[in-house]
């Protein structure tokens, strides 16, 4: 009986059978032709793998076990002990921790640049073992967009590589390769994934060699994402453009009514006329700015912070983003935990900034919702 399914099936199999040696062999001598071990390759996470590599138009991929574990690889693609990275200042508060406390204590050292200077002044930074500059293309969580082709163009003007998380945007609104990068990387628990349901990473590259390190680094660190986790992430971006449309959309909206209320102070959408870089965002992301938005409150304050949450019924505090289903967070308070009070202050992240993740519900149902927490925020 042959059997053609229209969906991939879940290999939930740590091991896979060979009928003899001869098969061992054609595994060793043909690479891609037959799996062997979980570990080093699963038909789920590869199909994964792949449709990511297609939609940011890369050369392959490796699919790790959480966002985290994807910057980790890329990290590793270009560096060994007694190497240095730049890393832009405005980050995600994971990716600096990993570097401060981690890739650190392995002798790999780490400046960060500000923002003004990623695409003016990189040279400044920059030490003779510098390998790279990390950036990403929505910064978190202040929403700065970076000028993509500058940034290559520094970067690889001091023989450094551009790695690009590109998360934030996911590759339906931007795809970083056309601009130069040479890694992009994403948290696909977020955007990819969609569902709030999965927690995986991926890593693509640009070149062909670049793509085969990716691999080695995974298998050997044994970074694997599980055949479930791969599957759901795989079902998930089947919708990731018409998630991204409606996230965008909603987005908009939510951004335009903060901007008009009186108990906010400021907004940070790209989407906004008056973001700074509102014509840059707009030819990266192809006319579309995501679903991410930050605001910060004109009581800039914690108590401020808790009435918001406190009165919000569709906002459901959530240290995550990138769900179908609406939620908020709190920089100050868990991704950029790590940083001192006087680098959250530089960076602008108050007390009274929140950073919400706009689904794809109702749109007035939304609207109406924060009309009334903000309210609670006055006193």
């Amino acid at each position: 009986m042959h059997i053609h399914p229209k969906i991939t099936p879940i290999y939930q199999t740590s091991v896979f059978k060979f009928e003899d040696l001869n098969e061992l062999e054609l595994y060793f001598g043909e690479p891609g032709s037959r799996y062997l071990y979980s570990r080093n390759g699963n038909p789920n996470s590869d199909e994964l793998a792949e449709a990511v590599t297609h939609l940011e138009g890369g050369a392959g991929a490796v699919a790790t076990g959480s966002g985290m574990a994807a910057i980790f690889a890329a990290l590793l693609t270009y560096c060994t002990a007694g190497d240095h990275v730049l890393c832009a200042a405005d980050i995600y508060g994971g990716s600096a921790a990993l570097l401060n406390q981690e890739l650190d204590r392995l002798g790999i050292g780490v400046s960060y640049v500000p923002f003004e200077d990623l695409t003016t002044n990189l040279a400044a930074y920059a030490q003779p073992r510098t390998r790279l500059l990390l950036c990403e293309t929505i910064s978190n969580p202040l929403l700065r967009v970076v000028d993509l082709r500058a940034a290559a163009e520094a970067a690889h003007a001091l023989g450094l590589k551009l790695v690009l998380d590109n998360t934030f945007a996911s590759p339906v609104l931007t795809q970083p390769f056309e601009y130069g990068a040479d890694l992009v990387m994403h948290s696909v628990t977020k955007y990819l994934a969609g569902h709030s349901d999965v927690t995986a990473g991926v890593v693509v590259a640009r070149t062909p060699e670049d793509a085969a390190r990716l691999r080695q680094i995974g298998t050997l660190f044994g970074l694997t994402l599980s055949p479930m986790e791969s599957w759901l992430a795989v079902r998930g971006i089947k919708t990731l453009r018409l998630r991204m449309e409606a996230h965008s959309r909603n987005a908009q909206a939510v951004a335009e009514l903060l901007a008009q209320h009186p108990a906010v102070q400021e907004v940070f959408y790209p989407g906004l006329a008056q973001h700074p870089q509102h014509t840059l965002a707009r030819e990266q992301g192809a006319g579309r700015f995501g679903g991410m938005v930050s605001f910060r409150l004109l009581d800039d304050s914690t108590n401020a912070v808790s009435r918001f949450m406190r009165a919000s019924q569709r906002f459901p505090f959530a240290p995550s983003l990138a769900g179908v289903d609406s939620s908020l967070s709190y920089p100050a308070g868990t991704s950029h935990r790590a940083l001192t009070e006087e680098q959250r202050q530089e960076l602008g992240i108050t007390a009274g900034l929140v950073r919400l993740s706009v689904g794809i519900e109702p749109v007035e149902e939304l609207l109406a919702d924060l009309h009334q927490a903000l309210e609670a925020t006055v006193v």
